[in-house]
């Protein structure tokens, strides 16, 4: 089964900790970097490390959450090939993995929901890249930007 980085600061401990248990409950192997509890931390520390490893390690997935998931999406969207989808929905997390082949998920512990955040999860790790030549065009004009 896949393997899934994940990484979160202080806002996101307990909501990347409730994933972390849901993974290994259903056979994904899994490496949480840190943070290891709710003392401050800053966001752009794992974001940064779930991103490297999953460009270090093709076929994985990440998972990265802070308070909003604004700010750990930004730091995970910085390393080449990352590409850090933030989603509060399934349908969100289904099209950045099929549209844009995001290979990180980003959530926010401290926002609003559509849907359960398990369920954007086992979205995300569960659909593939769509691989219509409009989409993969779009996503060879995203790797020509850089970061």
């Amino acid at each position: 089964m896949m393997k899934v980085f994940l990484g979160s600061d202080h806002g996101g401990f307990e909501l990347k900790r409730r994933v972390l248990e849901h993974l290994k409950s259903q056979g994904y192997e899994t490496e949480d970097l840190g943070c290891v509890d709710t003392s401050s931390c800053d966001y752009p520390v794992y974001g940064r490390k779930v991103a490297e490893q999953v460009v270090k390690n093709p076929g994985t997935r990440g998972i990265v959450v802070c308070g909003s998931g604004v700010g750990i999406s930004i730091a995970a969207n910085k390393i080449k090939g990352s590409r850090c989808v933030l989603a509060n929905s399934v349908e969100l997390a289904r099209l950045g993995r099929s549209h844009n082949g995001a290979n990180v998920l980003a959530m926010g512990e401290r926002t609003k929901f559509i849907d359960a955040p398990i369920k954007i999860v086992d979205e995300f790790l569960k659909v593939e890249e769509d691989k219509d030549e409009r989409h993969q065009r779009r996503r060879n004009l995203l790797n020509e930007l850089g970061s």
